[in-house]
């Protein structure tokens, strides 16, 4: 592709050969003869400059690069994920419902759906256009997928789920199970009825392995735009607002309340009937509890993430802290001892 075609569809500015072929789309530690390629940081202009890379994404131009085209634009990460979509991301061609796929009576499939061998379709399922159901995937009874959604191998998505539009599962993800509700009575845990569903909204990711519990009554939630990492837990009732970041391991308990944009880094346990504002960030392993307003925290109990830095800063002081507490200790004693005498 030519840097100027490459240019208008990104909106950029150009500086540089507009005729100059780009053959490939490359992070700045894999440059390759002709790729296109952005800056983050100036510690990697040299690196750039010095290989064989046609054109660079950047937010303003450098004289160091004056041998590359420029690509100016607002935010050349976000347009380097856009350069890859356009240079490598195809629009998968429709295939019908294939050999081997089984569809009970009842679904209702567009006619632009592809349904791969292996899969199995409960009845009264709705399946919209553009989605593809790639093998071994087993959906419910009553169940509605939106369009364009891409739903991975080994995918279980229970009875009456809603799946909005342009959603992403990834394999071995379980929508729908049966929420983790037991009363003990006389000596035994006796189940309590999972009869809820849950909810997800448009454009959202859940990663491998994923499990979302269906509530016990009423719906389990995941809002528009939330990208969930592999391997989280999402238990029953809880409400997930929209554009939340879920990374890998995180735990959420039952009939927690989460609002928009909110960050959970990686292992973070939420305790259950917790509420977090909008705007929250948690870091790696913090153990969430009881309502929290908006800001940044870290540690078990999550505190305030300045806070969280000085108490490391105090406890790695510890084991010299003790000791000089020891000698002040054995000084006091011989003062007391000197005092008695």
């Amino acid at each position: 592709m030519k840097a100027g075609d490459l240019a208008k569809l990104l909106g950029a500015e150009l500086s540089g050969n507009k005729e100059e072929e780009i053959s490939s789309v490359r992070g700045v530690t894999e440059l390759s003869e002709g790729c296109l390629t952005f800056i983050s940081s100036k510690k990697y202009l040299s690196g750039i400059a010095g290989s064989g890379a046609a054109a660079v994404l950047v937010s303003s131009f450098y004289d160091e690069l004056s041998d590359k085209v420029q690509l100016k634009v607002e935010n050349p990460h976000y347009c380097f994920a856009k350069a890859l979509e356009i240079f490598y991301v195809k629009k998968r061609e429709s295939l019908g419902i294939m050999d081997g796929a089984i569809l009970e009576e009842g679904v209702s499939i567009s006619a632009d759906v592809t349904v791969y061998p292996g899969a199995y379709i409960s009845s009264g399922v709705t399946l919209g256009s553009g989605t593809t159901v790639f093998p071994n995937v087993f959906i419910g009874e009553g169940s509605a997928v939106g369009k364009e959604c891409l739903i991975y191998p080994g995918v279980t998505i229970r009875e009456k789920v809603k799946i909005g539009d342009n959603v992403i599962v990834h394999p071995n993800s379980v929508i729908g199970s049966d929420g983790y509700g037991f009363i003990h009575e006389k000596g035994i845990h006796y189940k309590v009825p999972q009869i809820g569903t849950v909810e997800i909204g448009d454009n959202v990711e859940i990663g491998a392995g994923v499990t979302i519990d269906r509530a016990t009554t009423g719906t389990t939630v995941i809002g528009e735009g939330t990208k969930i990492d592999n391997l989280v837990q999402i238990a029953h009732n809880v409400k997930i607002g929209k554009h939340c970041l879920l990374v890998a391991q995180v735990a959420i308990g039952g009939s927690t309340v989460i609002g928009d944009y909110v960050t959970l880094a990686g292992q973070v346990g939420v305790a259950d009937h917790a509420t977090i504002e909008s705007g929250s960030m948690f870091g790696a392993r913090s153990g969430v509890m009881g309502y929290v307003k908006k800001g940044i925290y870290t540690g078990v109990p999550a505190i305030p993430h300045r806070q969280w830095l000085k108490a490391q800063a105090i406890y790695e002081k510890l084991p010299d802290m003790m000791k000089k507490l020891k000698r002040i200790e054995d000084i006091v004693n011989k003062l007391e001892v000197s005092e008695d005498d």
